[in-house]
């Protein structure tokens, strides 16, 4: 099981730590010269900013409820974040401080989404159970062809998405599942609901109500 998490607008930057190496990400053999077009199209001070774990610098508040630094590193490898600048990153990745949304636009290379959708392509596995947790944005970059997909939907009970409780929630429902290893939809919605959530599962869709 993966499970696609977006970044977090909210960061901590590293104030102590090696520059970013790009060759020690994930996927480094697809996504290196393309990390590398983005960081060439930015403040090249970015390059020389000190690094820490990318659970340790997305520190919003999906990732508070989250809590990945507490998880064990099997529970870990199962999560990948999005992100404009990267493509992807594990919660071990060591990457600085940065602000660039998926939506903007980088001069030379167009819209960001769109110069991921190939490399990520080309990088992620696609098979066995995905589990997708990202913002509509995010979810552009990478859309999974052969693997079993549960898109996670938090709302509101009068139906709202974008809240300080959605975005909580959200991290609680990655954090339950992390823990786990479901290969079905319905595993899915048995766990988060065993971790006391009122959950309905509409096709690939498992939607949380919070």
């Amino acid at each position: 099981m993966l499970v696609l998490l977006p970044p977090s607008e909210g960061k901590t930057a590293p104030r102590r730590g090696k520059p970013v190496d790009l060759g020690a990400l994930a996927y480094a053999g697809e996504l290196e010269a393309p990390r590398a077009a983005v960081l060439g199209a930015l403040d090249p001070a970015l390059r020389e900013a000190p690094t820490a774990a990318a659970m340790k610098v997305y520190t919003g508040v999906l990732y508070q409820a989250l809590g990945l630094p507490e998880l064990p590193g099997t529970a870990r490898r199962r999560a990948l974040i999005f992100s404009g600048l990267w493509g992807v990153v594990r919660p071990g990745d060591r990457i600085p401080g940065y602000k660039l949304p998926v939506g903007e636009k980088v001069p030379g290379l167009g819209p960001l989404a769109a110069h991921w959708r190939g490399p990520l392509r080309d990088a992620l596995p696609d098979r066995g159970l995905v589990v997708d947790l990202r913002s509509g944005p995010y979810a552009t970059m990478w859309t999974p062809r052969r693997a079993k997909v549960v898109t996670v939907r938090a709302f509101t009970p009068d139906g709202r998405v974008i809240s300080h409780m959605v975005k909580a929630t959200r991290g609680d429902v990655a954090r339950s599942l992390l823990g786990h290893s479901p290969s079905t939809p319905e595993e899915v919605a048995e766990i988060v609901r065993g971790a006391g959530h009122t959950v309905e599962l509409n096709g690939s869709n498992l939607d949380v109500i919070t």
